[in-house]
């Protein structure tokens, strides 16, 4: 590979992330509000059940989207990120996805059950879907911020200030007890100001190293 096309890949690929993790935090967000407003019991009343499947169908993208994220963050990071760390960073982000998907499909099943049979099975998977959320991918979305933040401490590949909202994020999400809809948007937010951090950081950094070219 020629020396301009090291140049043009090292250009492209912090772009390629902060959008990337735009259309996660976005689709993310707008899933987690609508599960909010869609849950069986919420406050909300005479919500369809369809906008509640809608918002299921739509977190496998938010999955793609976020392992895109991580995977060109990486490359970003590139030799300087610590073993440890990014074993950490990459086993966090792993798990909690896995962890949506799974209440993800607990939820749809048992939306398509109860619209079959009587609802009495639907606080079960209410449950269900609420202590995977709530109890672990609550808590992997924590470490992934932790791990994340002390890497980008430790190499500077971004401003320190993004990492101290990461641990302060996932303080939150790890001390305070609320419905996990809501509270689980710290994470998207958190992801969304480093996208926004690394398109900057693209844009100031596109004009001096095209100099180089």
């Amino acid at each position: 590979m020629s020396t301009q096309s090291r140049q043009t890949t090292q250009l492209r690929t912090p772009r390629a992330a902060a959008v990337a993790g735009i259309i996660f935090s976005v689709l993310l967000s707008s899933s987690l509000l609508l599960l909010g407003l869609a849950h069986p019991g919420a406050i909300y009343i005479g919500i369809p059940p369809e906008i509640w499947s809608w918002c299921l169908n739509i977190i496998p993208f938010a999955g793609i989207a976020f392992l895109w994220f991580i995977g060109v963050l990486r490359d970003r990071i590139g030799a300087a990120e610590d073993r440890f760390f990014a074993t950490v960073f990459l086993g966090s982000g792993l798990l909690f996805l896995a962890m949506l998907f799974i209440a993800a499909a607990i939820a749809g099943g048992f939306l398509k059950a109860t619209s079959m049979a009587p609802p009495a099975a639907a606080p079960y998977g209410q449950f269900i879907t609420s202590d995977i959320m709530d109890i672990y991918a609550t808590r992997m979305a924590a470490v992934f911020m932790i791990s994340t933040s002390t890497i980008l401490l430790r190499t500077g590949a971004l401003p320190r200030w993004l990492a101290y909202c990461g641990y302060a994020f996932a303080g939150a999400l790890i001390v305070v007890d609320v419905l996990w809809e809501w509270m689980l948007l710290l994470f998207p937010l958190w992801v969304f100001l480093v996208s926004i951090e690394l398109l900057l950081t693209n844009r100031h950094e596109r004009p001096s190293e095209a100099v180089h070219m």
